[in-house]
């Protein structure tokens, strides 16, 4: 049984993508899961005179202790303007100035989804980029484009992307019992 840490890279509280980890933590079973919301995480804009002010806030320590108690995490990214949000970019810049390899030996499912019909594949691609910078293996991806119309409140409603998304997760759980 792994630790798996399960989160988006949005602040929002209606976050569409935490919706969808939450839909994909529900479906694993048989390992430690912590789901964190990250809408509860404010962290401020990253600068090296903040740091050097104030240091690492409380939360920023306790989310690198939780990535390094897992094995694995479960991430789903958000898009702004066909890249990462400026929130989820802000929080790896504070992960990486506590330690540049804080996702060292985690294994990642990386997925997105937006309302649109790329289903914020290029936030995915980039975020897909960073995180080995990082430590991370990426070792499998997914994006469900169309939320609105491919998600309720029972998952994924279009078959096709059902079947990739749990071909998707069973990758990324099958890695982590090797």
């Amino acid at each position: 049984m792994a630790a798996i840490l399960a989160f988006a890279g949005s602040n929002s509280s209606t976050s569409i993508n935490f919706k969808l980890v939450k839909y994909t933590v529900s479906l694993v079973q048989d390992h430690d899961i912590q789901t964190l919301n990250m809408a509860v995480y404010p962290f401020p804009m990253y600068s090296e005179d903040y740091e050097r002010e104030n240091g690492f806030s409380n939360s920023l320590v306790e989310l690198k202790e939780d990535i390094n108690n897992s094995s694995g995490l479960i991430l789903s990214v958000n898009e702004h303007n066909g890249n990462p949000s400026a929130y989820f970019k802000n929080v790896l810049d504070w992960l990486s100035r506590l330690d540049r390899n804080f996702l060292e030996g985690t294994k990642v499912l990386l997925m997105s989804t937006s309302g649109g019909k790329r289903g914020a594949q290029g936030a995915l691609g980039v975020v897909e980029g960073m995180l080995p910078r990082f430590g991370a293996e990426v070792v499998s991806t997914f994006s469900l484009p169309s939320f609105h119309d491919t998600f309720s409140d029972q998952g994924i409603l279009d078959e096709a992307l059902k079947t990739e998304h749990q071909k998707a997760l069973k990758v990324f759980l099958d890695s982590l019992n090797q």
